[in-house]
């Protein structure tokens, strides 16, 4: 029997036993299999649905994660005590897809005779009525208008009523890309004093730019096709680099959508990733690795999932009514919601070639223990 909690009055309950815990008679009795209500069990129908009942309880988790984030970085102030957590449910996530992936392979121990011993059975439900993973796309930030249409539709359009209102209603809720993108341009050290860090580095950038130009034109292994194609792509670099430090040539880039962060935003995560080793920013820089982490992990998951239904029904439609494999490849390819912070390395110079930061910032970016 177990005693009350610590500094309570003593109650005397039955002892908690492990299936009742985990609800396993509810859970464990969850699999009904389609063909056996027809009256024709097929076997490969149970590894189907324990697959894809495992997925779903993985989405729970991530949203329980992602909710936690996005409450952590909803406040008006982050504290850095908060940063650890934020980082450790982020890495949490990343494990949890590779899982994500796994199952994949699970899941093509059976073949595609076998899907198809049961797959009518499976009209007209989808993947795509996974209300759960629209959620988590929604919170992490893809918005509607990156998304592609079902036969016409919008996504939401094969959901149930209830689904349908709460996807919908995600959609208003600020995402991680918008939590991440104020608290970003929150940054501060950008300018400090007589310090102007983004004249520093245009110029920084100027010089770099103008010795890999010289590299090019005097090169004398390169055709003058070749120099005026590179030559070329140097302007277009240009071009991206000017909008670094324009924030109406930025604001073009956005409406061009070659951009989604603002402009202050995009500079503070330059900024972080150019000074990483700074000890204050440490802990900024893990979190926009582990933001890129969470994207290239779901776009891995959709890509192996694209391919797995390839092998399945080839180029056949899905069960619910989509172009299959095809639909699932180019959801993908639109899928990324952090493209910018890749785009970062575009910016990079070598660390000799960075300006360097004030004294007084870099004393207000370090640990201070006092014994």
């Amino acid at each position: 029997m177990r005693i009350g909690t610590p500094g309570s009055v003593a109650l005397m309950e039955p002892d908690l036993y492990y299936g009742s815990y985990l609800r396993l008679d509810k859970l464990l009795e969850a699999q009904e299999l389609e063909s056996t209500k027809a009256g024709e069990t097929v076997h490969d129908e149970m590894l189907f649905i324990v697959v894809h009942q495992a997925y779903e309880l993985w989405f729970k988790q991530i949203l329980w994660e992602m909710d936690e984030v996005r409450r952590i970085f909803g406040q008006t102030i982050v504290d850095d005590a908060d940063m650890g957590t934020v980082i450790s449910l982020l890495r949490r996530i990343t494990e949890i897809q590779k899982l994500l992936v796994q199952q994949v392979s699970v899941l093509e121990t059976m073949t595609p005779l076998d899907f198809l011993d049961f797959r009518d059975y499976l009209f007209p439900a989808s993947g795509f009525q996974s209300a759960q993973f629209r959620l988590v796309e929604n919170k992490l930030g893809l918005r509607p208008e990156d998304r592609m249409k079902l036969g016409g539709a919008p996504y939401t359009s094969r959901f149930n009523p209830d689904d349908m209102g709460s996807v919908a209603a995600s959609e208003q809720e600020p995402s991680m890309f918008d939590l991440v993108e104020r608290w970003l341009e929150r940054t501060p050290f950008l300018d400090h004093k007589d310090f102007s860090f983004w004249e520093a580095f245009q110029k920084a950038v100027k010089e770099r730019l103008e010795a890999d130009r010289d590299v090019v034109e005097s090169n004398p292994r390169l055709t003058a096709e070749e120099k005026t194609a590179q030559l070329k792509d140097f302007d277009t670099t240009m071009e991206q680099y000017e909008a670094l430090f324009d924030p109406d040539k930025h604001a073009e880039q956005q409406a061009a959508g070659k951009r989604r962060l603002s402009h202050r935003a995009f500079q503070a995560a330059l900024f972080i990733t150019l000074y990483r080793d700074q000890p204050a920013l440490q802990g900024a820089f893990r979190l926009l690795e582990l933001l890129m982490d969470i994207d290239e992990g779901f776009t891995t998951w959709r890509y192996r999932h694209a391919q797995m239904v390839l092998r399945m029904i080839g180029r056949r439609i899905g069960t619910g009514g989509s172009a299959g494999a095809k639909y699932l490849e180019k959801s993908a390819e639109r899928s990324r919601i952090f493209g910018d912070l890749y785009n970062l390395s575009t910016f990079l110079i070598p660390r000799a070639d960075r300006p360097p930061l004030p004294a007084g910032i870099v004393e207000s970016m370090r640990f201070k223990y006092e014994g």
